[in-house]
């Protein structure tokens, strides 16, 4: 999705630039007038570098992002489950003979 935004975007600018001026020179200028963020995502990091929570398991600190929400959704559902089989177990009421079974 974002791919097709920013080929719209990127095509109604060239267009608005275009219109402005008829030449073909001056389309290629248009082209050159574009902004393009090709560094947005991948500027410089602040703080410790992230690691894999399975390199120090012990600092959640460090972990990287993606890591820390698997690890704690897992750890929230495995709690949950746990207490759904803690409190609703099985059930005592099964009636066991004491009398030897006939072959």
């Amino acid at each position: 999705m974002s791919a097709w935004t920013a080929t719209a975007r990127q095509a109604a600018n060239l267009a608005r630039f275009s219109s402005s001026k008829s030449t073909s020179a001056s389309s290629s200028q248009a082209a050159s007038l574009i902004h393009r963020r090709s560094l947005a995502g991948g500027g410089d990091h602040h703080g410790p570098p992230k690691v894999n929570f399975w390199e120090d398991p012990l600092s959640p600190s460090k972990w990287k992002e993606e890591h820390f929400v698997i690890v704690s959704v897992t750890g929230w559902g495995l709690l949950f489950y746990g207490g759904y089989k803690f409190f609703t177990g099985e059930k005592k009421d099964k009636k066991e003979e004491v009398g030897e079974a006939s072959h």
